[in-house]
């Protein structure tokens, strides 16, 4: 990785350490293959999980779609309840004002 220091324009290097060849442990480079193994098995578990998370997101996302459609007609149904109750009690109203 290239990077610029403040006062130059000299490009300089750096490793992280994670980058870094590891030393000093039983099996030497075979341990890098082993660890690299170990790393690409836990990647493929998390795509897994992933996978699986983002199948449950879309159905529920379905669900809630169908549930809004279904909110949305109860929202209409309720609305001309109160209409039609407006109306009949606003009538009743009425129809006591002129009997007085």
């Amino acid at each position: 990785m290239a990077t610029r220091s403040g006062s130059g324009m000299q490009p300089t290097t750096t490793t992280r350490a994670s980058m870094m060849p590891v030393h000093g442990s039983a099996g030497g480079g075979a341990s890098g293959s082993g660890v690299k193994s170990r790393q690409l098995t836990h990647l493929h578990s998390q795509l897994a999980q992933l996978s699986a998370n983002l199948a449950d997101t879309e159905n529920l996302l379905r669900m809630t779609s169908v549930q809004a459609e279904a909110m949305k007609g109860l929202a209409a149904w309720h609305g001309g309840m109160f209409m039609a109750a407006s109306k009949v009690l606003g009538e009743e109203s009425v129809k006591d004002q002129q009997s007085k």
